[in-house]
């Protein structure tokens, strides 16, 4: 096993078979972005949402895709300069993966692409336990989606983090009090008729009990993008938390914790949930 893999592999504890999945997608997440670093992406980009909290700022939730922001508005940016450097860098660390782009079937602000890879070859190449291995299906495929918003509502502030594996190297980021407006305005706003994300309700937890502040302005403008809030109107911290009231009476908080359950080590954390709980934690939030 390549060095710097073998020091990514001893910060996990794989016993089950999901744990080696679960560390080789987060493996192959860093070395993306380790890519995307070397091909100056993050001079025009940002990195947020879920897999930015996990890498970044410690949230105890595994995440799949790798999400990004422009840092201004650029329709014509292409997101498949970067795919050949991406693989470039995956397999020259043993990983045989490929990486392509996804054509828009609509007029979207968002571009897509998706690294693919054999699951049962990529673990071998992190040495998963032989009898492990037997197990997983042939012709498995892991899968992680890049998606870039190339239209960002304006008002974010981004900081630069570091990551020290599998080299030292930096990120851009949204700042936490925009991350959080991100993930407030995911969780009210999104537009899925009987799915619930649960994993939106977790990550509201863990920022009411870790990082509480909210750019309140910048959800404005997130909201106002997507119709959700009439341009002009001032957002306030009274009429945020009334939407915020109105969505937890009507979330199906069961569907929210099947949902979330894969990708948590534990699920004691949900033994709480509940409207009340929600209701009690919402008055926290910190208004920035």
């Amino acid at each position: 096993m390549n060095e710097a893999i073998a020091r990514m592999m001893a910060r996990y504890d794989g016993r089950r078979l999901e744990d080696y999945v679960r560390a080789l997608r987060e493996i192959l997440q860093e070395i993306a972005l380790l890519g995307l670093w070397r091909s100056k992406f993050f001079e025009k980009a940002a990195f947020y949402g879920g897999t930015a909290l996990r890498i970044l700022y410690g949230l105890d939730r595994f995440s799949e895709d790798l999400d990004f922001s422009l840092l201004e508005p650029k329709p014509d940016f292409d997101l498949s300069k970067y795919c050949v450097a991406l693989q470039t860098e995956m397999r020259s660390f043993g990983f045989d993966v490929t990486i392509a782009s996804r054509e828009k079937r609509k007029q979207s602000a968002v571009q897509s692409a998706f690294i693919k890879s054999n699951t049962l070859e990529q673990l071998v190449v992190i040495e998963t336990a032989e009898e492990l291995v037997r197990t997983v299906p042939r012709g498995q495929v892991l899968k992680i989606r890049l998606e870039v918003d190339t239209d960002p509502p304006p008002g974010f502030s981004t900081e630069v983090k570091y990551l020290l594996h599998p080299i030292p190297f930096p990120v851009k980021s949204y700042t936490l009090p925009d991350l959080f407006a991100g993930k407030m305005h995911a969780l009210l706003c999104r537009r899925w008729k009987t799915r619930v994300k649960g994993r939106d309700w977790y990550d509201f937890v863990w920022f009411v009990s870790n990082h509480p502040e909210l750019r309140l302005s910048h959800l404005e403008k997130r909201m106002a993008q997507t119709g959700d809030w009439k341009e002009g109107r001032v957002l306030t911290a009274e009429s945020l938390l009334s939407l915020l009231r109105e969505t937890i009476q009507a979330v199906d908080l069961r569907k929210a914790r099947e949902e979330v359950e894969p990708f948590v080590n534990t699920t004691d954390s949900l033994a709480v949930w509940s409207k009340e709980f929600f209701l009690d934690i919402s008055r926290r939030i910190v208004f920035v």
